[in-house]
């Protein structure tokens, strides 16, 4: 390997992306073009990265399978990074293997976060915690061991288990520290921000508690009755009915337990449902209708009963009701958290989240956007939101640290 390719490489490692491109911006030798690829992905310029490390992988020879293995696995990372979930995981397990035949150990571990990663924002929590069971960073560099809590923190988060997460992210710091890499060090403590941050809000008659995440991992574990309205969820303990899929039914959930233990009459259901001011037979018929289909997805955790003015909600044992709301209501501020864990989200999909209209939305994105608050990748139809980076660089679970190419 010649000179100019080491120093891009240690570049890289240090999170020095500008510093790595002034070494090989002139090249297009197949070690150069993956590098500058991977620069390029620190500085947020995916599609262009994505098109270097292609031709990268093209331009390496069938003799040099663990170079074309790490410009897959470096691909894979910068697709991640855009969320862009189109392309199949088998290229990148088959990469993994090839890492692991050749002992690449860093690059293979690299290669598992990232597949992580993938998994957890598709939501398969379980198969993330699954491959987390095959993680060794024993002998692994500062930055991966790093990258390695945090995604550790992430799966437990992810599963409100508070403690490990803090554990874990506690570790990371520790990496991020022997690391020396600004960018990681921001990671770290944005993460370990969030964990005293308000998670959720407690609704009472007239009021609101401001919960942090071990509060509400605490009352999600208790005997009550949690309808969650932030993840549109209700349970009691582990006994769970995902409702997420169903916005009118969670609806009216929502509103019969806010008004437990008392009913609430069918003019206020059929209007904040529905969005009408005028109702009619047909949206009485219809919120009867709704109400049966509730009754049948919640009959395991509570009854649903007529009054005579209206319906209530009766939790089996006697259990109360507790009812979990996000953070804040203002429609911007709920944007943010929204984006905040990087997932890329549509119009439509905010919209519904929020139980806003799809052009309150719009504007509400448009002010952000203008504001530096949020970016958009794609166009018309294809358009996502996400929140911006960090840093000027992409996230720490991008490249961080990519070894150098052999």
């Amino acid at each position: 390997m010649d000179a100019l390719i080491t120093a891009a490489a240690r570049a890289l490692a240090v999170g020095d992306a500008l510093g790595a491109l002034n070494r090989v911006a002139l090249r297009d030798d197949p070690p150069a073009l993956a590098l500058r690829g991977i620069a390029l992905a620190q500085l947020g310029e995916y599609p262009r990265a994505r098109e270097l490390l292609v031709r990268a992988g093209k331009g390496f020879g069938a003799h040099e399978a663990l170079a074309r293995a790490r410009c897959v696995v470096a691909e894979a990372e910068v697709a991640l990074a855009a969320r862009d979930f189109r392309s199949s995981p088998r290229a990148l397990a088959a990469a993994l293997k090839t890492l692991e035949a050749h002992a690449d150990h860093a690059n293979a571990l690299q290669a598992r976060l990232t597949a992580m990663r993938r998994l957890l924002l598709l939501g398969r929590i379980d198969d993330a915690q699954a491959m987390q069971m095959q993680l060794d960073t024993r002998g692994m560099p500062a930055t991966l061991t790093a990258v390695a809590e945090l995604t550790i923190a992430e799966v437990a988060l992810r599963s409100l288990r508070v403690e490990p997460a803090r554990v874990a992210l506690l570790r990371a710091h520790e990496a991020a520290q022997r690391a020396r890499v600004p960018a990681l060090l921001a990671e770290v403590a944005h993460a370990r921000a969030a964990l005293d941050q308000t998670a959720a809000r407690r609704l009472f008659p007239g009021g609101a508690q401001a919960l942090r995440l071990d509060e509400v991992a605490t009352l999600l574990a208790s005997d009550a009755l949690v309808v969650d309205a932030c993840r549109h969820v209700l349970g009691v303990g582990p006994m769970r009915q995902s409702l997420a899929r169903r916005p009118v039914l969670f609806g009216l959930a929502r509103l019969l337990a806010e008004a437990w233990p008392g009913d609430i009459d069918r003019e206020t259901l059929i209007a904040s449902v529905f969005r009408t001011r005028h109702p009619n037979e047909s949206h009485r018929a219809r919120l009867r209708v709704e109400i049966s289909r509730l009754r049948g997805l919640v009959g395991a955790l509570a009854h649903i009963t007529a009054t005579a003015q209206g319906f209530a909600l009766k939790p089996l044992g006697g259990r109360p009701v507790v009812v979990l709301a996000p953070p804040v209501d203002d429609v911007e501020t709920s944007l943010t958290a929204l984006l905040a864990d990087g997932a890329a989200w549509s119009t439509s999909a905010l919209a519904l989240a929020l139980g806003a209209s799809q052009r309150t939305v719009q504007r509400a994105l448009a002010e952000l956007e203008s504001a530096g608050r949020v970016r958009s990748i794609g166009h018309a139809r294809a358009r996502r939101w996400l929140s911006p980076p960090l840093t000027n660089f992409t996230t720490i679970l991008l490249l961080p640290a990519a070894p150098p190419m052999e």
